[in-house]
């Protein structure tokens, strides 16, 4: 454990913006890697009034940006991932549970607004508008004609340069002359920086967070004046907005999670004189290089869509594709696989993950507060980036949970147990940690406390390794896994085993008082959700302490106590998997959380290899009872299951329906391909997951790996069926696989070995051992084989 604790170490003093190091920059391209990939266009700009549906994202983990391209108004909303009201939230409510408000839990919030004004320059003045997000290059361009001149903005969040870069330029001779504003959102007063060319702003929330934002502009013709609180231009053959914001927000539960030595404004500065030491083109070609080099990572190819259907913007392509017995866009369908892993590069980087709505706001009133929600939504959002070619972008959810984790186990061994929490533990026994169904970024918790949190994460943490095996890796994560079952062991409960055939069974451990997410009673024992979460806990726990080679003899504590964990049952009286230690159905049959499903996906205990009939018989039954309308999260759980059940078409038809447009059902896809979400007070809001979640589930239609087994086309619709290629879908066991397939069938299969040396690949019916060292790779024609 010392050897574990030293490697954790590095991971809880990692600093944050201020105490971050310039990030190397090496070698600098002559010319971008420029690739030729999806992008979505449209030929009107975004409303600001619809900004969280209409304008296009772009991110560099750390900040994002909504950018609406409007020729005359144009608008960024800015965000650091930091910018967070609320703290700790130590004190529990009279019932025993967390507060739950953007004063005390807090509340993610945009750092600034900035907005371009360019006279003349109205939509009714222009010609040849076009708007569109460049996924493949990481990069916004707006274009257009006016008089003859074609003008041109490219806007981007770099992530080597750590500045978000607007840089306006024309041909044929016109300048650009207007003004740009800086505003920020907490009442803060904009001023001129020492320079000419900038302006910034400060400011401390009530929690100590210290933040600051600027902006520097860069001209090589025309003049950049200051007036009215506002910097203007003239005369400008070109000009490069430079913008940098950041906080003293630093991952260290030690520190109270703020460096108070730290000067935000000093930091901005710096990052805005880096940059504009360089032009525009070495901005762009650097931004490019980093994010191409992760973008090319997987390509996908689901069949071609038709001229026409190419030849329309991304609006008017979902809106036709949703219209009844439309033909089907694969191309389309792919970009929407595409703009998942396009969000996850620009909201999860080396910062801190992504929360509900990412990196992207439209106010500061997010519903939920934005916050990072355990029963279902940041382990969905973690879903997509091994499958995705991504790994490395999964890596700031393990570093959020270690840096939480200390906090984490304090909060839990003083309130857990109070006497007002109708789920503390019976026992009166409390170790290690779990969370609340919410969490923030100061080591709080908010709304009920959710006891199975803690395994649902350490389960998403686990299966990372699964697909990198990554030895130092799972040293850093192995103190959350042990934390995690030291919690379960003071929990369960030893009661009579209602199936008990002889004296050997005549207990088993269930969990305590509990609540099935989000729905029945509040103290019902044994439900399905906690039982099959903690299984997996402690299998996970106990694979990873022999991988490391420590604590042999606990490792063999919780495999007794796994061996006793009731496991749930077939309702005689419904026929599906029961969700309580009831044959009754207690709460609403088509709700939207598929919480008694989880030890199907995404865990692993019931497969239908290996599985009973009845128990699969039982899992199916439920999925049909909740039903194939819901959020599109939910939706996104319903189709991975689907696909788990090797039923492509309704996996398919889920896809479908969340890429329907927003408008029409009032859940499903926006005009910049955001999932929106409306339920009672909450119309039209932005969720991220579904947009990661959907993704997902389209990759395991193609490829389903659990341990020991690598399945090829398990679940391929017709639509996608004619013809079609993934490159870089990565592969539990350690794998990435390339594959082509033709009439539905896989043509052409090749596996490359990311540390894993044996795996089973089963095309069909067909199965084939594959030994490799790590590194190698093995091509495979099936014809062939």
């Amino acid at each position: 454990m010392t050897g574990t604790m030293a490697a954790l170490l590095p991971l809880l003093s990692a600093p944050g913006f201020c105490g971050a190091p310039d990030r190397p920059q090496g070698p600098r391209p002559t010319r971008a890697p420029t690739l030729h990939g999806p992008t979505l266009w449209y030929n009107a700009p975004a409303t600001e009034q619809r900004v969280i549906q209409e304008a296009m994202p772009i991110g560099n983990g750390r900040m994002g940006a909504l950018v609406g391209g409007d020729p005359a108004r144009d608008f960024l909303y800015l965000t650091d991932s930091s910018m967070w009201l609320g703290g700790p939230n130590r004190e529990l409510d009279k019932d025993g549970q967390f507060p739950y408000d953007a004063a005390t839990f807090g509340s993610f919030n945009l750092l600034a607004r900035l907005y371009l004004d360019v006279p003349g320059h109205e939509l009714s003045h222009v010609t040849e508008y076009r708007r569109e997000l460049d996924l493949a290059n990481g990069y916004a361009r707006i274009s257009y004609r006016k008089d003859g001149i074609r003008y041109l903005r490219e806007i981007f969040a770099s992530h080597p340069d750590d500045v978000v870069v607007m840089h306006l330029s024309q041909s044929g001779g016109g300048t650009w002359s207007g003004a740009v504003d800086l505003q920020g959102t907490h009442g803060e007063s904009t001023l001129p920086s020492p320079s000419t060319s900038g302006m910034h702003f400060s400011g401390t929330l009530p929690n100590g967070l210290a933040y600051a934002a600027g902006i520097k502009v860069t001209v090589s013709t025309g003049k950049v004046s200051i007036d009215d609180g506002m910097l203007h231009f003239a005369g400008c053959e070109a000009l490069t907005i430079l913008y940098c914001g950041g906080t003293n927000y630093i991952p260290d539960s030690a520190r109270d999670y703020l460096d108070r030595a730290a000067d935000p404004l000093a930091r901005v500065m710096q990052k805005l004189d880096a940059a504009a030491a360089r032009n525009a083109a070495d901005l762009l070609q650097t931004h490019i290089a980093d994010h191409a080099a992760l973008f090319a990572s997987m390509g996908v190819n689901l069949g071609t869509s038709t001229p026409a259907q190419r030849a329309s913007d991304t609006w008017t392509r979902l809106q036709a594709r949703a219209r009844p017995g439309a033909p089907a866009d694969p191309e389309l369908e792919a970009t929407y696989l595409q703009f998942g892993r396009y969000l996850t590069i620009a909201g999860s980087r080396d910062g801190l993950p992504t929360n509900l709505q990412g990196l992207w706001l439209g106010d500061n009133t997010p519903a939920w507060m934005s916050d990072y929600h355990t029963d279902i939504n940041i382990q969905m959002n973690y879903w997509l980036p091994d499958r995705a070619g991504l790994p490395s972008c999964f890596e700031a959810l393990a570093t959020y949970c270690l840096s939480q984790h200390e906090s984490w186990t304090a909060i839990t061994r003083q309130h857990f147990n109070d006497t007002r929490n109708g789920f503390r533990n019976s026992s009166g026994k409390i170790a290690g940690w779990t969370v609340a169904i919410s969490t923030n970024i100061f080591g709080g918790n908010g709304w009920w406390w959710h006891p199975a949190g803690n395994a649902w994460l350490c389960n998403s943490l686990w299966q990372h390794y699964q697909y990198t095996l990554r030895h130092d890796y799972l040293a850093r994560i192995y103190p959350l896994l042990k934390g995690a079952c030291e919690f379960w062991e003071a929990r369960l409960l030893s009661v009579p085993n209602p199936d008990a055939t002889g004296k050997h069974d005549q207990e088993v451990l269930i969990d305590d008082s509990d609540w099935s997410p989000e729905q029945g009673p509040k103290d019902a024992k044994g439900i399905t959700y906690a039982q099959e979460l903690v299984w997996d806990l402690f299998a996970n726990y106990r694979q990873a302490a022999a991988i490391l080679g420590v604590d042999a003899h606990y490792s063999d504590v919780i495999g007794g106590m796994q061996g006793k964990l009731y496991l749930p049952k077939i309702s005689p009286e419904s026929g599906q998997l029961e969700e309580w230690m009831s044959p009754k159905d207690l709460g609403e049959p088509g709700h939207r959380h598929l919480s008694p499903l989880v030890g199907f996906f995404p865990g692993d205990r019931i497969t239908l290899e290996h599985s009973p009939p009845a128990l699969i018989k039982g899992v199916t039954r439920l999925l049909e009872a909740r039903g194939m309308t819901s959020y599109g999260w939910a939706c996104a759980w319903r189709a991975l299951c689907w696909a788990r059940l090797k039923d492509a078409e309704r996996a398919y038809q889920l896809v479908l329906d969340n890429l329907s447009p927003w408008e029409i059902r009032g859940n499903g896809t926006a005009m910049n391909l955001f999932d929106i979400y409306q339920t009672g007070p909450h119309a039209g809001i932005f969720q991220i997951d579904a947009n990661y979640g959907t993704p997902t589930a389209m990759l395991d239609m193609l490829l389903y790996s659990r341990p020991g087994v690598i399945e090829l086309l398990p679940a391929l619709p017709a639509a996608w069926s004619t013809s079609g290629d993934v490159t870089g879908i990565g592969a539990r066991n350690g794998f990435v696989v390339d594959m082509r397939w033709q009439d539905g069938i896989v043509t052409h299969a090749t596996l490359h070995s990311v540390g894993g040396t044996k795996t089973r690949l089963k095309l069909g019916t067909r199965i084939r051992e594959i030994s490799l060292r790590a590194g190698e790779s093995i091509t495979i024609v099936p014809d062939e084989a």
